[in-house]
């Protein structure tokens, strides 16, 4: 399983080393994580094994079988029901809150990509933990001053 969000986590020298049957799948970024190119041209057989899994079949007999085609097994095999409502939430409130700090705060920002202020971030989440009846506590100003500082330390 790559989660890396980059490219050619998982190449040639890596099939090389798998056990026959071994399942491959991706949940980090598009279908580049697993350079199905090397894997298809180590193949003297390719076939669908089941819905949603391929096999390649090595010269030596190995099978690797790569879920969803490789791409975000989360939201391309054949079962895949997305990313649960509760990431859902956050994610679409967190675009809220930044397209509101954009329009209340213009010349704030740049053309260009930006971080997400923190502050944005802490109203989501305690949003959502409230929404979902979690109780908890703030940090104090000495935990959030020793938070943002390097004075202390092994």
């Amino acid at each position: 399983m790559t989660t890396t969000g980059n490219r050619d986590v998982i190449v040639e020298e890596h099939f090389e080393q798998m056990k026959d049957g071994v399942l491959l799948a991706n949940a980090g970024h598009f279908d580049i994580e697993i350079d199905l190119e090397a894997l298809d041209d180590l193949a003297v057989d390719r076939y669908e094994a089941r819905e949603g899994v391929e096999a390649y079949e090595l010269e030596d007999g190995r099978r690797l079988n790569v879920i969803a085609e490789g791409r975000l097994v989360n939201l391309a095999a054949p079962v895949s029901l997305g990313h649960p409502v509760e990431v859902m939430d956050q994610s679409f409130g967190i675009q809220a809150v930044c397209v509101r700090e954009i329009l209340e705060n213009p010349e704030a920002y740049d053309a260009g990509v930006h971080d997400v202020p923190d502050e944005l971030d802490q109203e989501i989440a305690e949003i959502k933990l409230e929404a979902e009846g979690v109780e908890y506590d703030s940090l104090t100003e000495t935990q959030r001053e020793y938070m943002d500082s390097w004075d202390h330390g092994t």
